[in-house]
């Protein structure tokens, strides 16, 4: 960047946010995550289970993807988000009193083009839709600019 670029309040915001990921220690570039899944082949192995298949199943495979968040809906002590890979895009669900309250924090402070990985179980919410039930949430980069808007045209 050169010195006469001015960024904009929200490449400001997400710098200040680099901070204070380094104050509660977390690297906010550049961490190594081995994943089991990505987002095809989660959806390859559990699209044929029904809800309560997986509700039901007495020792779930844990699930270990990565991808970079796309949405995220907060409501309390529980949210959603959506991460996309390569492959395609999966639904997140993480609770607060199952991540723990730190990790919870890095979920609702996070934006939208973090790059994170979770830890969790499938699962198919009310709506119907194939998720994960996150167990433990890890943040891996910070996106310093939002996306792109999308061409509309």
């Amino acid at each position: 960047m050169t010195m006469d670029e001015k960024l904009t309040d929200q490449e400001i915001f997400r710098r200040e946010k680099v901070s204070t990921l380094k104050e509660k220690g977390i690297d906010p570039f550049g961490n190594r995550f081995d994943r089991t899944h990505n987002t095809e082949t989660f959806k390859q192995a559990y699209s044929s289970f029904s809800k309560e298949e997986l509700h039901e199943c007495a020792n779930p495979a844990i699930i270990k993807i990565a991808g970079r968040i796309m949405t995220r809906r907060i409501k309390g002590k529980a949210g959603f988000a959506h991460i996309q890979d390569q492959y395609g895009q999966v639904q997140l669900y993480v609770r607060q009193d199952v991540v723990g309250d730190a990790e919870y924090d890095l979920f609702t402070s996070g934006d939208i083009g973090d790059i994170v990985a979770v830890h969790g179980t499938a699962m198919i919410t009310n709506a119907g839709e194939l998720s994960i039930r996150v167990a433990k949430y890890i943040h891996l980069v910070k996106a310093l600019r939002p996306l792109p808007e999308k061409f509309h045209g």
